[in-house]
């Protein structure tokens, strides 16, 4: 049965790709990725011969609507980004809406992403919490940053490694300086790093090197309105 598959891809070790994930690439009639110049040594590395074709953020608005045609039309598509999950902070939202609007069925498998391997490693409680993504680089930024100062739950973002000083200066100006982060980078590779403490002493760390790959800064809610929340219960 034609279908639109969310395939998720290895962050980071190319080991993490399921078996399930390399079949299904394998079966389906074309592949989108969010760049076929990365995506094609994750094929080659699992022999996938599958046509590859572009879909990300300066086409996808242009191109949903014959994709899913295309696909009511008979064929089985596979959506994969440059890692993860797709749609996560990556192009696939407005496929996956389209398809469902007309009709498409839509299946994302389970897999990679940064995120939870970031929060469990963190030691902050994950019973709860906020995934923020990117936040904005310029407008919005300082009012979400105050709004956010006041969530209970732990809070995760993604940050880019050229902007990751600025961000733990954030951290410490809008939620205090001894409030407990955790970065993590490099998950899955060689070099991951999962450095935590206070706000404070996670911005020295890192001021003091030069930092690469991507980023997942955990950040622990705010102390004393959970404490608020549980009194009331």
């Amino acid at each position: 049965m034609s279908k639109l598959y969310l395939v998720p891809t290895p962050i980071g070790n190319l080991e993490d790709m399921t078996f399930r994930a390399v079949r299904i690439l394998k079966e389906v009639d074309l592949i989108l990725a969010e760049d076929t110049r990365t995506s094609s040594h994750l094929l080659r590395h699992y022999e996938i011969l599958t046509r590859l074709a572009s879909h990300h953020k300066f086409n996808e608005h242009k191109t949903v609507e014959r994709i899913a045609d295309q696909i009511l039309a008979g064929e089985s598509i596979a959506l994969i980004s440059d890692a993860g999950t797709p749609s996560i902070s990556d192009p696939g939202f407005l496929l996956v809406r389209t398809c469902l609007e007309k009709g498409v069925e839509v299946e994302c498998l389970p897999g990679a992403t940064a995120f939870v391997p970031a929060l469990v490693n963190s030691g902050f409680p994950n019973d709860r919490f906020c995934f923020e993504g990117f936040l904005p680089q310029k407008k919005g930024r300082q009012k979400k940053l105050t709004e956010l100062a006041q969530e209970s739950r732990t809070m995760i973002f993604y940050e880019s490694p050229f902007r990751l000083v600025k961000a733990l200066e954030q951290c410490v100006e809008f939620f205090g300086a001894d409030r407990r982060v955790s970065v993590s980078r490099e998950l899955s590779k060689l070099f991951e790093e999962n450095f935590r403490g206070t706000a404070a002493e996670v911005l020295s760390h890192f001021q003091s090197k030069t930092v690469k790959g991507e980023i997942v800064i955990v950040v622990e809610g705010k102390a004393d309105l959970k404490k608020g929340e549980e009194d009331e219960e």
